[in-house]
């Protein structure tokens, strides 16, 4: 059922000033999604949800709160209004907090230009069941591989509007495709288990069923008998599967809530070189058919194309309204808020620039090293950078793939690490984070 959006927020708005608010922003989102699940051939989960919600943030002096629902009668709204307001007062004060100036406002591209909802509409249980039952079937082919944990298909379609009571209304819909596998290899105490997925928010995008289901088996196959890395310091690889994670750190730590509060090991970093020469972090939310993209933030501010670390100098901050008042700067528009939350920064679309070499290449430059494509756990200090990870993957020998690793230690620190990356050119383009594969020529394993 389709429901007017703008119209749910415009009567939020009213209810909440009829409550006494002096200033507030409502966002709606509704949408629906169905996913299926098959497992040895036949039918295990079949999901389907439907719904709307509303939220309402309200402002009275510095002072604020949130509420949301998904009764949408009139009386149900001003209840919630009057009851946000009744919070609202309670609430410690918060120089910081407020809406933004009216010449703040507005959308930062063509909705259209971003093509984030597919058009060719909503596909039958019957399709995503297929899509589940031959991803299943190719990764069952691959040698080694003894059963599929599972394997599915989704689809889910949502819209999203926000309006302000200073003067901002905007909203956008996005759908989205999915399928995914999980295959184990080998059996009793020797099996091991791994993946394959894709998601997109077109579906003639999406990557083949048997292209999924088959990389999940090799996956899964090329993993049997690991043993301990070696205790030393080696090269570190980091496979473009979860290279992303470190460009995160790098994200966490220039987030102007970890700034405002002194949390950050970059907290000191500002204009100087935190990445080797000719590399940068560029933020994108226009890129089209890409889940991170929109064309304005939670505070109604338009969104932009900006470098976060351009040429290894990191810029600026990641800021909201309020971090950016409390640290005395201008907001970047990376608002992020849900329906029971206020604002708060948070990252779009993001790139690391990749570099000239293949990941064969740094496999090859490595010599003897630990290529890692999964970790588990964390233990990271925000203050200083300590890192230390969980880790398994492969053994690099003679600059060749040797033989799998499993329950290994990672350890650095990540400002050096982060200096010291060189990045690989096997980016997946389609990614909101396209982050390549990272070498990392001297770290600390701890293993046999």
């Amino acid at each position: 059922m389709m429901h007017d959006l703008e119209d749910l927020t415009a009567q939020f708005l009213k209810a909440a000033k009829d409550a006494g608010a002096d200033a507030a922003d409502a966002m709606a989102r509704d949408g629906s999604s169905t996913s299926i699940g098959v497992r040895a051939g036949k039918l295990e989960e079949a999901e389907r949800s439907e719904g709307v919600e509303i939220g309402l943030r309200v402002i009275l002096g510095q002072r604020q709160a949130c509420v949301s629902t998904s009764d949408l009668r009139a009386e149900a709204m001003q209840q919630m209004a009057e009851r946000a307001v009744a919070m609202a007062r309670e609430a410690p004060e918060d120089p910081y907090i407020g809406l933004a100036d009216a010449d703040q406002i507005g959308i930062g591209c063509d909705l259209a230009t971003l093509d984030m909802e597919d058009d060719a509409g909503e596909p039958s249980p019957d399709d995503l069941k297929d899509d589940a039952l031959r991803a299943e079937a190719a990764a069952l082919a691959v040698q080694g591989v003894s059963q599929v944990q599972g394997a599915g298909a989704a689809y889910g379609q949502s819209r999203v509007y926000l309006a302000a009571t200073n003067g901002f209304a905007g909203g956008y819909a996005r759908s989205h495709r999915q399928t995914y596998c999980t295959a184990i290899a080998g059996t009793g105490t020797g099996m091991e288990r791994d993946s394959d997925g894709d998601m997109r928010l077109h579906q003639s995008d999406l990557r083949s069923p048997e292209e999924i289901g088959q990389k999940a088996g090799e996956r899964a196959a090329a993993r049997l008998n690991p043993v301990q890395p070696k205790t030393g310091r080696y090269p570190v690889l980091y496979d473009q599967r979860i290279s992303g994670g470190l460009i995160g750190h790098l994200l966490g730590a220039v987030n102007g809530s970890a700034i405002a509060r002194g949390a950050s090991f970059m907290r000191d970093k500002l204009g100087q070189q935190v990445l080797p020469a000719g590399l940068s972090v560029i933020e994108d939310p226009h890129r089209p058919r890409v889940t991170g993209s929109r064309p304005f933030d939670g505070e109604g501010l338009p969104t932009r194309r900006r470098a976060i670390v351009e040429d290894g100098v990191l810029t600026g901050w990641t800021l909201d309204l309020a971090t950016a008042r409390k640290l005395g700067m201008t907001s970047t528009g990376n608002a992020a808020r849900g329906m029971t939350s206020p604002p708060s920064p948070s990252n779009w679309n993001i790139a690391l620039t990749q570099g000239s070499a293949s990941r064969e290449d740094l496999i090859a430059q490595m010599g003897t090293g630990f290529l890692v494509t999964s970790l588990i756990g964390a233990t990271i200090n925000p203050n200083t950078g300590d890192y230390s990870r969980g880790a398994s993957g492969f053994w690099i020998e003679n600059g060749q793939i040797s033989h799998p690793v499993s329950e290994g230690t990672i350890a650095g620190n990540l400002i050096d690490m982060l200096a010291r990356i060189i990045p690989a050119n096997d980016a997946r383009a389609h990614l909101s984070h396209v982050v390549p594969s990272i070498l990392i020529e001297d770290m600390s394993i701890a293993g046999q």
